[in-house]
């Protein structure tokens, strides 16, 4: 039934109400004119009144379908998004180790770990790439080095170069990076091979070091403390050849898996990225 036919029977109704209430009086022509008109308008209004709100209606139910269609766009936008591309392949470049290991420093900084012998030729080639890298690597990068202590020569050259950390965080040692420099040179160029504690001792005081200090240093809890956590980390590490690269405990490389010293940086560097990903 349309509001027209339904104000027509209201106003008829109301018009038959009137009458009844009266006495039954017939109404003149003239005044039902005038109703006529008035129920007319009234329709009209009304008529006026439902389209507006069936238009109403239909925008609002467009603007709501709209809405998911907008966001299934977006989404599919964000999924054209290419995942980010590495140029080093696990297995193939590095090594996962799982579970993660623990590392030497805190979790403040990404910990590059160099495991090394000062009697590998190896370690002799890439320390003077790992120099290089370390005056350049980002200030939240921290290198640190663990001496593989495979035989009792490695273990003698393990405490002599925690022997040279502690001497220099103390100060009596000047420069660690020369020195360390000059025990390679001692033992790949000059054929010293520090195979004793007194062969050692006149190297230091060559740097610059005095046998007290040595002394002292060399028999140290703090530098058999540090020979007892590389030897656990080494093993925890699967070290079974040296020079190996470790990236905070998680990631395993060296210059075989890389295809060359430069390109073992390269892989350092993307895997130090990702971890700065995290």
């Amino acid at each position: 039934m349309s509001m027209k036919n339904l104000i027509w029977i209201f106003a008829l109704t109301f018009l038959a109400a009137a009458c009844s209430k009266e006495e039954a009086t017939e109404a003149p022509t003239a005044d039902l004119a005038v109703e006529e008109q008035a129920i007319d308008a009234a329709v009209e209004a009304a008529e006026n009144a439902t389209a507006e709100t069936e238009t109403l209606e239909v925008v609002e139910e467009s603007a709501a379908e709209a809405e998911p269609e907008n966001q299934a766009i977006m989404l599919a936008q964000a999924d054209d998004i290419a995942p980010r591309s590495w140029t080093y392949k696990e297995g193939q470049h590095f090594t996962r180790m799982t579970p993660t290991q623990p590392t030497v420093g805190g979790a403040d900084k990404i910990e590059v770990a160099e495991v090394f012998m000062y009697s590998c030729p190896h370690c002799f080639d890439l320390e003077g790439y790992i120099n290089t890298w370390e005056e350049t690597k980002d200030p939240g990068v921290r290198l640190v080095r663990i001496p593989a202590m495979f035989n009792q020569l490695a273990q003698l050259h393990a405490q002599l170069y925690y022997t040279e950390v502690f001497l220099a965080q103390s100060g009596k040692l000047a420069d660690q990076t020369a020195f360390r420099n000059m025990v390679f040179e001692e033992f790949h160029r000059r054929g010293n091979r520090l195979t004793s504690e007194t062969a050692i001792q006149r190297l230091f005081v060559r740097a610059g070091v005095s046998e007290d200090d040595f002394k002292r240093t060399w028999s140290s809890f703090e530098v058999n403390q540090a020979m007892r956590v590389g030897q656990d980390l080494a093993r925890r590490y699967g070290i079974t050849s040296v020079p190996m690269i470790i990236v905070n405990g998680k990631y395993r490389t060296d210059a075989g898996s890389a295809g060359s010293y430069p390109k073992l940086i390269e892989v350092i560097d993307e895997l130090v990225e990702r971890e700065g990903l995290r």
